[in-house]
């Protein structure tokens, strides 16, 4: 069985240490290791990592105080308890402030004793864990997939490595391409849920009808095509992760049922009578503004509070533009290895024309660009010419829409793109929703609710398809 911490008692007499052992030990999952001095304790430290000392102030030798004096000033040594006959009340001062963690007085009284050992060592643990997350995290530009060597992500990695441990709801907020899945499947991965599931849900993709059956699950008969009992998401993702991804989304309905998992802890299939328990981590992500939407009473105020407890906000590409550089080698890399075409290199100047750009779209924009580079890449070199928007008049992001506010410019490209698709295949079905659904690669459920959403009538264009036959 593995020890999780070790405690060195420090007493000059050995019935006291034998004394100490026999009460510690049958109370903690630690190894006890003992010493009668102060010099045998410094050789014990030295060979051994120590993560707790019970040390006793009057000594031979070496005294406690001294014996403190040493191991604070190796800036990471272990945590410090001092013990007494002397029951001095300048002497328990005088070691609090020179580091001791705290001090209890002899006749020790044995429940207080483990409290403060219990406490201590957690304190210590903790201590060690965050000091070794920072040497993970420093001097390393990749960390869980996610690219950057700037401040404002060194501060993101290190609020990952601490929050994956716990399992508090985590909301990631940014705007699009920023990075909110992969910061999302990081905490998933450093967690020790990480050999559970992790559950996407991209809350914007489904109608309101679909998505609560996909989240909560639902019973056979619960509608006109359940035709087999299903379990949901929060199910699926049991033990594990699951991510709500741009929760902004969802209709005010799902809202509430969600809140009730999230303040339960259980949920309940669409037709059943039943509630079941769920073991789940929320991660939460949006590019709104939550605190908009609430004014505008478009999102619960109860809902966004429950959700969050911890935010992770990730900054736009443009405010973090030293991390440019490293993100173009680093998908000039993967994506010339996986299209195999490695070798390729930046031509010179051309880092510094990528970190001017604005790149709108974040870190994606980005690695859109690079890779439609290496695709179309005529040498080893790319230039700028390679690393262009593409044709001017095939892009839907105008010059007209890139002066738009972000959130305006998104739905004015979002409307323009589904108006033109959608009556398109539309004529080219003659208005049939079914078989444009089918060409579209939709259900025809969710078909209609776009078709609703951007007001597009499919009757004009059955109406058109037979004026034409006319």
């Amino acid at each position: 069985m593995s020890r999780s911490g070790t405690l060195l008692i420090v007493d000059d007499e050995p019935d006291m240490l034998s004394l100490l052992q026999r009460t510690i030990s049958p109370e903690v999952n630690w190894e006890i290791l003992c010493s009668t001095s102060g010099t045998e304790a410094l050789d014990i430290i030295s060979r051994t990592r120590v993560d707790l000392v019970l040390l006793d102030i009057k000594m031979p030798g070496m005294d406690g105080m001294e014996l403190l004096e040493r191991l604070k000033k190796s800036g990471n040594g272990p945590t410090v308890i001092m013990m007494t006959a002397y029951g001095v009340i300048e002497l328990a001062v005088e070691s609090i402030r020179k580091g001791a963690y705290d001090f209890l007085t002899k006749p020790l009284d044995n429940t207080r004793l483990l409290i403060t050992l219990k406490k201590a060592m957690e304190y210590h643990l903790l201590l060690r864990e965050n000091r070794d997350l920072q040497k993970l995290i420093k001097g390393k530009d990749v960390f869980c997939g996610m690219v950057g060597a700037s401040a404002v992500m060194k501060r993101i990695f290190e609020t990952i490595a601490t929050v994956s441990k716990a399992d508090t709801t985590v909301l990631i907020t940014g705007e699009s391409g920023t990075g909110k899945e992969l910061v999302a499947r990081a905490i998933h991965e450093l967690s020790p849920r990480a050999k559970r599931p992790f559950v996407v849900v991209n809350c914007p993709t489904l109608p309101e009808n679909i998505l609560e059956a996909e989240l909560f699950g639902h019973t056979k008969g619960a509608f006109t095509d359940a035709r087999y009992d299903k379990k949901g998401m929060f199910q699926e993702a049991d033990g594990g992760t699951i991510f709500l991804d741009e929760i902004g989304e969802i209709p005010g309905s799902i809202q509430s049922k969600l809140l009730r998992v999230l303040q339960e802890k259980e949920i309940r299939p669409l037709g059943n009578s039943r509630s079941f328990k769920v073991d789940v981590k929320v991660v939460a992500s949006t590019n709104r503004d939550l605190q908009e939407e609430m004014r505008a009473g478009r999102f619960r105020e109860d809902l966004y509070y429950r959700l969050n407890v911890i935010n992770i906000e990730l900054p736009p590409l443009r405010q973090r533009t030293e991390d440019i550089p490293l993100l173009a080698n680093h998908f000039l890399e993967k994506h010339s290895r996986e299209l195999g075409k490695e070798g390729l290199g930046f031509a010179p100047g051309v880092l510094e024309e990528l970190s001017r750009r604005p790149w709108k779209g974040n870190v994606r924009e980005l690695e859109n660009c690079i890779k439609r580079a290496i695709i179309l890449a005529r040498s080893q070199v790319l230039t700028l010419a390679d690393l262009t928007c593409g044709n001017q008049e095939e892009c839907l992001v105008t010059s007209e829409i890139m002066n738009l506010p972000y959130h305006q410019a998104k739905q004015k490209v979002l409307a323009t793109f589904n108006h033109e698709y959608l009556k398109k295949a539309l004529r080219e079905n003659k208005g049939n929703v079914t078989r444009t659904a089918k060409q579209c690669g939709l259900e025809r459920q969710v078909l209609q609710q776009i078709l609703r959403r951007y007001n597009i009538r499919a009757d004009e264009f059955r109406v058109i398809a037979q004026s034409n036959q006319s």
